[in-house]
């Protein structure tokens, strides 16, 4: 790996894994916790809306994902909080919408779209310096976010009647979470892609939640998972020559599958029930 970091793609490949596992593990623990997985499935693929709409206007398509996946995220959001009983349906179809309408604006754009696969299956040792910037920002946001609202972002996590009796905006803070989904599925999608942006965004908080109590550790570990997860699969790929982000998701696939047949020998984070 070391020889590999005298190339400009690798060392900006590892940055970007470096960035993505930051904001991995501070998402994905919310995710995990709540049990929103599907909900930030939808966010993923209905952001490659944005990336058919940046196409089409001539734009960056990761500037297009961002406003399509934050605009998705706030419907999502408001329909799991308001519309419990079908949200699931109606979620499933704004995915799909999202999907399609990028299908079609990429079906409409004059040229070749030499790097949309990237999008959707993941190209990291393909992200220009100009993802790393936007990345970097986008962390930024999410940390200052979540230290400004780690307490309410906790009392929603846990027990929303109590925060909503204690005065938190409850609808307001998770409307929050979903946005801050939002930002993190766009910097994902340079290193695994958008189909995939789900395993990496859960696994790695879903793994330290069977190791550790304390939600800030939870976090923390998930960081330092990801990066493990990112860094391996990295090296994996470039010696044996094969598709980066498909190689760490199966490095984070499997040490997600030896985590729970280790289970039994791990302290769980939560009762059963609360899993």
């Amino acid at each position: 790996m070391i020889e590999a970091l005298q190339f400009d793609f690798m060392r900006n490949a590892l940055m970007a894994g470096v960035l993505v596992s930051i904001a991995c593990g501070i998402i994905g623990t919310y995710v995990v916790i709540n049990r929103i997985v599907f909900l930030s499935g939808g966010i993923a693929h209905a952001a490659y809306g944005g990336i058919g709409l940046g196409y089409f206007f001539k734009f960056n398509p990761v500037l297009g994902a961002i406003i399509f996946s934050l605009a998705s995220a706030l419907g999502m959001g408001m329909v799991h909080r308001k519309t419990r009983q079908r949200a699931d349906t109606i979620i499933g179809v704004m995915w799909a919408i999202g999907m399609a309408l990028g299908i079609i604006f990429v079906d409409l754009t004059e040229g070749y779209k030499a790097d949309l696969m990237s999008y959707l299956f993941g190209s990291i040792l393909a992200v220009p310096s100009s993802d790393l910037l936007i990345m970097l920002a986008l962390d930024i946001v999410i940390i200052l976010l979540v230290m400004l609202f780690y307490k309410e972002l906790l009392a929603v996590s846990f027990d929303e009647t109590f925060a909503a009796v204690s005065g938190v905006p409850v609808d307001a803070i998770y409307l929050m979470l979903v946005s801050m989904i939002a930002l993190t599925v766009v910097m994902m999608m340079r290193v695994v892609g958008l189909i995939m942006v789900i395993a990496l965004l859960t696994m790695p908080a879903a793994i330290s939640g069977m190791l550790v109590r304390d939600m800030k550790k939870m976090m923390v570990l998930a960081i330092l998972l990801g990066v493990l997860f990112t860094t391996t699969g990295l090296w994996l790929s470039y010696h044996l020559n094969l598709t980066s982000g498909a190689t760490i998701i199966l490095v984070s696939g499997f040490a997600y599958l030896l985590a729970m047949a280790s289970r039994p020998l791990l302290r769980p984070m939560w009762p059963e029930s609360g899993q």
